[in-house]
């Protein structure tokens, strides 16, 4: 979890900097944080509102899996917040097994899905 903290550190946004890691083997195949697609001026906030164009730290993270050929089956996603819904679904469907996470978002509903997908789930934190 450490690390995914480290990681989120990265981000420019100003409201939540988020971190995620997905991890096989007690290895880290791939890091992700919240921010603009690559090559994009890094600016997440306008009016502090966060653009639609920003990527969630999870999205990131499984999005560098597939674009270095890597599979995230059976891996474990640490992130420093609890994903939404949107990122739940991406969770499930890149056969993530297990999501642990240090704090709360804002309404629980993609914890909820990935419970209900069988996703182990764990909060470190508050």
């Amino acid at each position: 979890m450490n690390i995914a903290h480290i990681i989120s550190e990265h981000s420019s946004c100003q409201r939540a900097k988020v971190g995620a890691i997905i991890v096989k083997d007690n290895s880290i195949l791939s890091i992700g944080y919240n921010g603009t697609p690559h090559r994009w001026d890094n600016k997440c906030e306008e009016d502090g509102v966060t653009k639609p164009e920003v990527i969630h730290a999870e999205a990131n993270a499984i999005l560098r899996c597939a674009r270095h050929g890597m599979s995230s089956k059976g891996t474990t996603m640490y992130c420093t917040h609890a994903c939404c819904t949107e990122c739940a679904k991406m969770i499930i469907q890149s056969g993530i097994s297990t999501f642990i996470y240090d704090k709360n978002y804002r309404d629980e509903k993609g914890i909820q899905l990935l419970q209900k997908a069988d996703i182990d789930v764990y909060c470190t934190g508050i």
